[in-house]
């Protein structure tokens, strides 16, 4: 029997960031269990990435030094670009 596939990360749909991936400009920080909104796919298969927005609640729950990071470097902290691999579609 073939093993059932993994949903697909789709505009609009909700994820939740797989345990152990870190933040690809900020290596030292685990954003496991983190979740938004798909904004964009770009590419497919093993190569997709997913760009999407953080939901209100991680907004809140976000490193003050994270945020002030981003800041300073011109980069968005509300949002980010994770490899499809990276990601778990979730129920709204």
């Amino acid at each position: 029997m073939a093993a059932a596939k993994k949903p697909k990360p789709t505009p609009g749909g909700r994820i939740q960031v797989n345990d152990g991936v870190n933040m690809p400009e900020f290596p030292d920080l685990p954003i496991g269990g983190w979740t938004g909104t798909v904004l964009e796919t770009t590419g497919s298969g093993s190569k997709m990435k997913v760009i999407l927005e953080w939901d209100d609640a991680c907004l809140a729950a976000m490193p003050a030094e994270f945020k002030e990071q981003c800041e300073s470097q011109g980069l968005m902290y509300s949002m980010a670009c994770l490899t499809s691999a990276d990601v778990t579609p979730v129920d709204a």
